[in-house]
């Protein structure tokens, strides 16, 4: 079954999208928008708890995202169930993002930066690089994954893939208005908030979303790197 959806949030762990594109997000569904996420791991390590076994982790986690993406107004959430800083450039993983792409039909794909410097999550790499090969040219190609046809997931063409976290922010969306929602979405998170160890997030945020907006006519943003589709 095909389910048409204007915007694919892929992200590697719960809470990526919040930090990334939740603002942006908000907007999205304010205006009617049908927004979807699909999170490739649900962050089974990412604890300095030890005395929290992953299995309990990935419970509050995915238990957190839900929620946030409830709060932002976002229609599903799709766990993929792949484990923590295991993720791999593979076929079978790009195989299974062409799925979701040809499922939910999106106009936009909103993911991580695969060539960000530096420091930088190695599953944040590895999901930007596979979503951007699976949107071009695999989920457009009938002949890529033909087994897949016979599960009625016919080619897809996505129209504009944006990337968080970028080097090279080349488009901003005005998020003063929804920066509250965007910050609450994030508390959700509250396994990740505590890892952080900020003692003032909403400061924080703020200052990363001013930062952002640069000298532009709005005063906080989110930046990405947008990238028209050819063909």
């Amino acid at each position: 079954m095909t389910i048409a959806t204007d915007t694919l949030v892929i992200a590697a762990h719960p809470d990526d999208a919040e930090f990334g594109v939740a603002g942006t997000v908000a907007q999205w569904t304010q205006a009617g928008r049908r927004v979807v996420y699909v999170v490739c791991t649900s962050g089974d390590k990412g604890t300095s708890d030890r005395s929290l076994a992953s299995e309990q982790l990935v419970k509050i986690r995915e238990a957190e995202q839900r929620e946030a993406a409830r709060l932002l107004g976002v229609e599903h959430v799709v766990f993929l169930g792949y484990l923590d800083q295991s993720l791999e450039d593979t076929p079978d993983f790009r195989k299974e993002i062409v799925r979701q792409i040809r499922t939910y039909r999106p106009e936009i794909v909103a993911t991580s930066d695969p060539y960000r410097r530096y420091i930088w999550h190695r599953d944040h790499r590895i999901v930007g690089q596979v979503v951007l090969d699976a949107v071009y040219p695999y989920a457009r190609d009938h002949l890529a994954y033909p087994d897949l046809l016979e599960d009625g997931l016919e080619p897809h063409k996505v129209r504009e893939i944006w990337f968080w976290r970028t080097d090279e922010i080349n488009h901003r969306t005005d998020v003063t208005d929804t920066f509250e929602r965007k910050l609450v979405a994030l508390k959700c998170h509250a396994s990740q908030v505590r890892e952080f160890r900020n003692p003032d997030l909403e400061k924080w945020l703020r200052s990363r979303c001013k930062e952002m907006a640069a000298d532009g006519p709005f005063q906080l943003a989110e930046g990405f790197h947008r990238v028209v589709i050819p063909g």
